[in-house]
């Protein structure tokens, strides 16, 4: 039974792509509609929207906790799964604020998916964050070789041609596995930052504001997610090809279903510390944001209501400025 629910969510991760943009096509009509003043129209096309979205999360599961071996993405799509059809039924039933987290999602997707869909563009982005980590780590007094990925020939690996390898070489037992003892670290799309950076850019463009303050918002926190996503590629990159994570080898290769002893570094700095201090600093970030643009927590009350099912004054409980009727908040500075 467990290898045929496997073998399934294999199988529903060559749709992810297609339902990515049937989500953002949703999403897009949902939009037009409601600033067009056609609310229930527009309200059908949400509630199609958020059950694909639904679909696409569970397109993902395997990706993430079979292939990633991560587990905080791997419950993150599990849980979204019920979340997206449960945002589309209290959208159904009449919990018009949801129209804002649609557009939101919608605008995540028209950062993102340029970098996913368009060669030039993810090969830029890639190239210029692999320079940037080569930098870094040089100062760390680390110099490993950068090659193209694609000419490295790994086992098991179909990395994109690009310049973004880092080649470690590693004289332990347990390298053995290749003949050059090498051990490498590849930055791919998702080690860019560019998935988190659109999640802001998305809310941040979403909600009602004047534009000064959606530029400051965005200020505080794009840079910053970009820097510190820098430190975490470093991080990671340097304890893995050094192996100076090597703990607890067998307890952290059954936790993540693997037999690969060199990756225990790995799984220890990307896929517990490094994750786990993400989430810590995408809430920094969000406090940050939240000072500058207080319309930002609107989107966060409700999406603690679909996971909690209570309501939130969070303006109350942080005491963020009020916001006026017109989306501005009541200060004078923002004339």
């Amino acid at each position: 039974m467990i290898d045929g629910l496997l073998a399934g969510l294999e199988w529903a991760t060559q749709f992810s792509d297609p339902l990515a943009w049937l989500v953002l096509a949703a999403f897009l009509v949902t939009a037009v509609l409601h600033w067009h003043g056609e609310r229930e129209v527009a309200r059908y096309a949400g509630v199609v929207g958020w059950g694909l979205f639904g679909v696409f999360w569970f397109s993902l599961i395997y990706h993430f906790a079979f292939v990633q071996k991560s587990i905080i993405e791997g419950i993150g799509s599990v849980v979204a799964v019920p979340a997206a059809f449960y945002v589309g039924y209290l959208l159904w039933e009449g919990r018009d604020s949801l129209f804002v987290l649609s557009r939101a999602v919608l605008l995540m997707g028209v950062v993102f998916f340029p970098f996913e869909s368009i060669p030039i563009l993810r090969q830029l982005l890639v190239e210029t964050v692999t320079r940037q980590t080569e930098f870094l780590m040089g100062l760390t007094g680390h110099h490993p070789e950068v090659a193209n990925g694609a000419q490295l020939d790994l086992p098991g690996v179909d990395p994109d041609p690009y310049r973004n390898t880092f080649v470690f070489v590693n004289d332990l037992p347990y390298t053995e596995g290749d003949a050059n003892h090498r051990i490498t670290y590849t930055i791919l799309l998702a080690c860019t930052g560019i998935g988190s950076m659109s999640i802001f850019a998305g809310l941040i463009a979403a909600v009602e504001a004047p534009w000064r303050r959606k530029f400051r918002a965005l200020a505080v926190s794009l840079p910053v997610i970009y820097v510190l996503n820098l430190f975490r590629n470093v991080f990671i990159g340097v304890t893995f090809g050094e192996q100076y994570l090597h703990v607890f080898p067998d307890l952290v290769l059954t936790m993540f279903g693997s037999d690969a002893l060199p990756r225990v570094s790995y799984f220890v700095a990307d896929r517990i510390i490094a994750q786990s201090l993400s989430v810590v600093a995408l809430v920094g970030v969000t406090y940050l944001v939240v000072r500058e643009l207080p319309e930002i927590l609107a989107i966060i009350e409700d999406l603690l209501f679909v996971v909690t099912g209570s309501e939130y004054d969070l303006r109350t409980a942080l005491e963020a400025p009020p916001v006026a009727a017109d989306g501005g908040a009541e200060t004078a500075s923002d004339d």
